[in-house]
């Protein structure tokens, strides 16, 4: 069988499962705050230590600082994200994963024995630098270790195990919402970061950032784990040709073919493979593939266009106003519902995203990338319209319907897919830098809006929707355009397409 037919053979399932665990923490640094908030920074007895002696009932803050102490691990989740193209390119992707673990374990223990919101806000930053580094090295390990024919559903896991870490962390959130229970639910994180800091030992390297470090047997054998009883050689000659070129690709196929041949071969072999002084590899046109830095994206012509496709959607992902719309939703529930049965909308708001998530797992390898993106962006346009006007004429009926019913678009296409076509359009010598700088793009707009709506709100109330409407509809054009479809394509051939375009 080839193994460009395969779908999902078991142990890449197995690998793709633990580095999602990286994605489980994330999700919950993201809900951990969710339910216990409130008794977090306002409680009756405030820092006096009543119910333990070692450590202050809670953290008493306003709401504007505990609003920063909340958002600033978007801040730690920014500078992973920087940092985390030039580690996972100099270490691998496995190691990343493995010692990326540290930031949430360290700061898991910051904020569960905190005694100041110093204390709390560093952990805070620390958890978001994993959750940032994680952002990077997460989808670019999955994308690269996939099948083709299964690489969207496997993609997609990345935000599966996001969404499950933000329900997990509020359901449990419930009964750990009171003094002192809350420091718990902050430190539960630093579970699955160790279980993944060990489990992750029986993962292989990804093979492409192998081929592109030239330890191209040990490349071949991963491949050859990661695709069990296949024949990988169509598979590894392609992913050779689209890291070091045509040229290297055919003189390991005739080394491969011709193992016998003399030592003139071997060394001509020896020859293509062995890496520059500097590191980089040579390719078919004599040219040099270089690993990128983040400067460079933006000066190479074929990875400036696929670099513009990758950024606008991670910007759209955050501008078309998720986080906003988690935020009005509690102003909804409020109006509605008293305030324990909000608490309940909330979490059933987390299990809408969480049923949407699943079906875009399912239908992602079926329809493609490209229409469920744009189904995703049409929906988040109406449902914004619905909002401004269940706003404006005061049904809270219809207010509710589209909280949901945004939701549910949100989380079919505009969540997973900028993450998973980060790394289906990047060639391995710019996908750190490349995904380094969406990540980074997309962190930021999640400070951005995290910290903007609330004052747009204030000004004007429900018509704020409006500009997320207008946002969506823009991004439905934008993908129309713009986004090719990368379904059950190598991301050799996809690269391929932007070079013709």
């Amino acid at each position: 069988m080839n193994s460009l037919d395969m779908k999902m053979p078991g142990y890449m399932v197995y690998c793709v499962t633990i580095a999602c665990l990286g994605s489980f923490s994330n999700g919950w640094v993201i809900g951990s705050a969710n339910v216990p908030g409130a008794i977090t920074h306002g409680c009756p007895n405030g820092s006096q230590h009543v119910a333990n002696p070692s450590f202050p009932d809670c953290l008493p803050m306003n709401d504007a600082l505990w609003g920063f102490a909340v958002s600033s691990f978007c801040v730690g989740g920014l500078i992973g994200g920087l940092v985390g193209g030039t580690i996972q390119t100099k270490y691998g992707r496995k190691k990343t994963i493995i010692f990326n673990n540290l930031g949430w374990i360290i700061g898991a223990i910051l904020i569960g024995t905190s005694v100041s919101t110093g204390m709390f806000i560093v952990g805070r930053i620390l958890c978001g630098l994993s959750c940032g580094l994680g952002s990077l090295s997460t989808p670019t390990y999955v994308g690269e270790i996939s099948t083709v024919k299964a690489r969207g559903t496997m993609g997609t896991c990345n935000q599966f195990a996001i969404v499950i870490g933000i329900l997990l962390a509020s359901v449990i959130g419930l009964p750990l919402a009171y003094v002192p229970l809350w420091r718990i639910n902050y430190a539960i994180v630093a579970i699955p970061a160790i279980a993944q800091f060990f489990l992750m030992a029986g993962c292989v390297e990804s093979p492409r950032w192998l081929i592109s470090k030239n330890h191209l047997e040990e490349a071949r054998e991963n491949l050859q784990k990661l695709r069990p009883g296949a024949t990988i050689d169509q598979e590894f000659h392609e992913q050779v040709e689209g890291i070091l070129g045509a040229s290297a690709a055919n003189a390991i196929s005739q080394g491969s073919d011709t193992l016998d041949a003399g030592d003139e071969k071997e060394e001509q072999k020896e020859s293509l493979m062995s890496p520059l002084e500097d590191g980089t590899s040579p390719v078919a046109d004599g040219q040099v593939h270089a690993n990128m830095n983040m400067i460079q994206i933006f000066t190479d012509p074929l990875i400036r266009r696929i670099s513009t496709v990758v950024l606008t959607l991670h910007a759209i992902q955050q501008l078309i106003g998720m986080n906003a719309v988690m935020y009005y939703s509690t102003t909804i529930f409020n109006m509605t519902f008293d305030a324990e049965m909000s608490m309940y909308m909330a979490i059933v708001t987390t299990v809408v995203n969480f049923i949407a998530t699943i079906i875009s797992l399912v239908l992602i390898d079926r329809m493609g990338r490209r229409p469920l993106l744009l189904i995703a962006e049409a929906g988040a346009c109406l449902f914004s319209v619905l909002l401004v006007i269940g706003y404006v004429y005061n049904v809270g009926a219809l207010l509710i319907v589209a909280v949901f019913g945004y939701v549910f678009s949100f989380a079919i296409g505009v969540g997973p897919i900028p993450w998973m076509i980060t790394s289906e359009m990047s060639p391995v010598y710019a996908s750190s830098a490349l995904g380094a700088v969406a990540t980074a793009v997309n962190w930021t707009f999640n400070f951005v809006i995290g910290q903007c709506f609330p004052v747009i709100f204030t000004a004007i109330q429900g018509y704020s929707f409006c500009i997320f409407a207008a946002i969506a509809a823009l991004a439905f054009a934008f993908t129309w355009i713009f986004m090719p479809e990368t379904k059950n394509r190598t991301i050799e051939s996809i690269v391929k397409s932007f070079q013709r375009g």
